[in-house]
């Protein structure tokens, strides 16, 4: 897995419009410098939001992608919760790492469950 270069993808497609010009275009070509696997490779151009938290996607990072594909709040929050229903616990990263509760939890300690 690459976790990293998923993350470099999508840090590079939310600041750079060249990217996301050649994104909207045609989804696989940006992706070609980039050394993905077949799984991370299908996440990224479905858009798959639940499969990219599951992968271990930064929060942050998916928030601003979810945003780039008009990917409402709830419906982001809800895609990420049925991320884990359908694939499991995050494979790796920050919320893998910290024992990360899952998106209700983390919705509740804001005060957005359910709004």
């Amino acid at each position: 897995m690459s976790l990293y270069y998923v993350q470099k993808f999508l840090y590079e497609l939310n600041r750079d419009e060249t990217v996301q010009t050649a994104y909207r275009s045609d989804r696989h070509a940006p992706l070609e410098p980039y050394d993905l696997t077949d799984e991370e490779i299908r996440a990224l151009t479905e858009p798959d939001i639940g499969l990219l938290f599951h992968l271990g996607v930064n929060g942050q990072i998916l928030m601003h992608f979810a945003a780039f594909h008009q990917i409402e709040w709830q419906d982001y929050l809800q895609r990420m919760r049925d991320g884990i229903e359908t694939h499991g616990p995050v494979r790796e990263g920050v919320y893998a790492m910290t024992g990360y509760e899952g998106t209700d939890a983390h919705a509740e300690r804001l005060g957005q469950k359910g709004s």
